[in-house]
């Protein structure tokens, strides 16, 4: 599988990078049968958070034996500087780690929220801390919404990120303001030598009061020529992976994309972005 630079983490992620929201609700066999296919795929980037239900404790038992291949990320909802450092310890410890590579801002979805976490006494000064004391590596931050590009946008002229983490998918960027912001934060990224992960790739729309089929929050495209699309539109950005879908049953059918994944034109992203506006977009 295709690796690609983490930014100025300097780390070459596999540009599948495993999202263990796949794990919210699963038994331990179960999660360690995915952990092996995630590892037959090659694969040396986990994305995973507290809030991802079962998720810390399922990866736990395979980091004391796997530690050293895989790039660690972990997430925080808090948004205090006391609130941030105790998850981070527990997460710590769920996750049988001493550190982690990429400790991240959660889930930053306002302006507001943005200041909550870089004002005194906010998050990042646990993060600091902690990387002071050789806990953490890099420092990131994550979010969804319309408004995600212009806020990091803004988050990135506060604090040196080194990663972020945003929705890009082909029905998404349908919205010409949210392609502009976009299209502007890669370019952004690329200038400050930010690590980049997309999510909600192969979103189809919101569930509204369709039948659930999958374990993701939005319904997401599940047929292999679908996903192959989806995915070939979204890394042929400039970006440098993206998580995978929090489904154990659409997982391998992703990581296939991903190994199977080709550049597409200009021409060929306008034409599947017009193709899009027959789907309702996630975000409003």
């Amino acid at each position: 599988m295709q690796t690609r630079r983490f930014g100025q983490t300097g780390h070459m992620s596999t540009v599948a990078i495993f999202g263990a929201a796949a794990f919210w609700e699963i038994s331990q066999p179960d999660a360690d049968k995915v952990m092996e296919q995630v590892i037959e795929a090659g694969i040396n980037h986990i994305d995973v958070a507290p809030s991802y239900g079962q998720a810390e404790q399922r990866v736990g038992p395979w980091m004391p034996r796997e530690r050293n291949r895989f790039f660690l990320g972990c997430k925080t909802m808090e948004r205090t500087r006391q609130g941030a450092w105790d998850e981070m310890q527990r997460s710590l410890k769920l996750l049988q780690t001493e550190s982690f590579d990429l400790y991240q801002c959660h889930a930053i979805t306002t302006m507001e929220e943005l200041d909550a976490v870089t004002m005194k006494g906010g998050a990042l000064e646990a993060f600091d801390e902690a990387r002071q004391r050789g806990v953490i590596k890099h420092i990131g931050i994550t979010g969804h919404g319309t408004d995600a590009p212009k806020i990091f946008l803004e988050s990135l002229r506060r604090f040196d990120f080194a990663s972020i983490l945003f929705p890009l998918n082909f029905v998404q960027m349908g919205n010409p303001e949210y392609r502009r912001n976009t299209e502007e934060l890669i370019a952004e990224c690329k200038a400050k030598d930010v690590g980049t992960m997309v999510i909600k790739t192969i979103t189809k729309g919101p569930w509204g009061e369709r039948q659930h089929t999958a374990n993701t929050w939005y319904e997401p495209f599940d047929k292999t020529d679908e996903i192959q699309r989806a995915v070939n539109f979204a890394l042929s950005y400039d970006v440098t992976g993206l998580c995978t879908a929090g489904d154990t049953r659409i997982l391998p059918l992703v990581l296939k994309a991903c190994e199977n994944f080709k550049p597409m034109d200009d021409a060929d992203r306008e034409e599947l972005i017009h193709t899009g506006q027959q789907f309702e977009p996630l975000f409003k």
